[in-house]
């Protein structure tokens, strides 16, 4: 959309694990199969294609390509053998949304009661886009953000249309 706040991209090919376990016990084992530290809380680590985002005190998402989701869904279930712990693959229950552009934050605060602004670089806030579940976090001049594919079609349109061009929230 020309001169729109930002550009709105529904993503597709990731895989999305959600881990649940008692991350103080099993962290060193899930750092270890995930390929990633375990992040500190509200935040998420990265390193390449693949993220790993706290959700809460025991969940962790994993989010990297489609096609490397069942190898680390094994791994995971292998690392976490003898734990009382989830994992689960919820590629399929999720969508993925870019939402980038010089006014990206703009079209996040329209739509969130938290101010995109001033999430940290490596921050991942869990929230609410008008009536649907989501979280966001920084991705290059912009934000990902992730909500249940059965809100998708709704977060499409709410997302574009907070992107409206002329529509930037004003100073202050």
């Amino acid at each position: 959309m020309a001169d729109a706040l930002a550009t709105i991209t529904r993503r597709k090919g990731f895989g999305m694990i959600t881990i649940r376990a008692d991350l103080e016990r099993a962290g060193d084992a899930i750092a270890e199969a995930a390929g990633l530290p375990i992040p500190q809380a509200i935040c998420i680590t990265r390193d390449g294609s693949r993220s790993l985002g706290w959700m809460s005190p025991d969940e962790l998402l994993l989010l990297l390509p489609v096609a490397e989701t069942a190898r680390a869904v094994q791994a995971l279930e292998q690392a976490l053998t003898g734990e009382h712990a989830l994992v689960a693959d919820v590629s399929d229950a999720r969508a993925v949304f870019d939402i980038t552009g010089p006014h990206a934050g703009d079209v996040i605060a329209k739509l969130c009661p938290a101010d995109p602004d001033a999430l940290p670089r490596d921050g991942l806030r869990r929230t609410r886009a008008a009536q649907t579940a989501v979280a966001f976090w920084h991705i290059g001049n912009g934000f990902r953000m992730i909500g249940f594919r059965s809100t998708a079609d709704y977060l499409d349109r709410i997302l574009n249309n907070a992107a409206t061009p002329g529509s930037q929230l004003a100073p202050g």
